[in-house]
């Protein structure tokens, strides 16, 4: 199998299991942030039980995809799309039941993710987030050299350990409780491919 079919593969694997996961949550209304072209969305608005549906998305050209891909799709009267940066807490993006962060906070810049912690958790606070980021622990699998991303434009890529600090200490400092698991084929020294956190907010 070809890097380019096993990332295909995970990729459709990543997303139905974002999926499965917000529904569980009981969530009416959904932020995707960093919606990129709006392959979630597009299962999201085909979900009934998802109310009220907001992509936001920096890039105008995946906003355009997302647009086009949408527009015929039923349920789409339920979605609207925002272009912006959720590093900006003047989005009206706050009262939300869930959130998904799929595969995005690997392209923000180190120096900047006190600005998604303060935005995202701090300001919007949606009830549950959902996030994916790639296991930079299971890269040799997709014989990638060391130092070496599954993509050019990523910033970083965490391995396990560091990930999970990270998003512990965001929790601890927003009220969340956050809860780790991951996606795609395990192995056993290495894990999966791509790594979760799910984040509940603590009333």
């Amino acid at each position: 199998m070809t890097m380019m079919t096993q990332m295909t593969s995970l990729h459709e694997a990543r997303l139905n299991s974002v999926l499965s996961a917000l529904k569980a949550t009981g969530a009416k209304s959904v932020l995707d942030l960093g919606c990129g072209s709006g392959s979630l969305l597009y299962r999201l608005a085909q979900e009934p039980q998802f109310e009220r549906i907001i992509g936001l998305e920096q890039s105008g050209l995946s906003l355009r995809q997302a647009r086009e891909m949408l527009a015929s799709v039923p349920g789409s009267e339920r979605l609207s799309l925002i272009s912006g940066s959720y590093m900006d807490v003047t989005q009206p993006l706050t009262g939300f039941d869930a959130a998904a962060m799929v595969e995005t906070i690997e392209h923000v810049r180190p120096e900047q993710l006190s600005r998604v912690e303060q935005a995202v958790f701090g300001h919007y606070r949606p009830a549950t987030l959902l996030m994916t980021t790639p296991n930079r622990e299971y890269n040799p699998l997709f014989d990638l050299a060391p130092g070496e991303f599954r993509e050019e434009d990523h910033k970083f890529e965490w391995d396990r350990p560091k990930f999970q600090r990270w998003a512990r200490g965001v929790a601890q400092r927003n009220r969340y409780q956050v809860v780790f698991s991951g996606i795609g084929d395990f192995h056993p020294d290495l894990g999966q491919p791509t790594q979760t956190g799910l984040f509940t907010r603590q009333d």
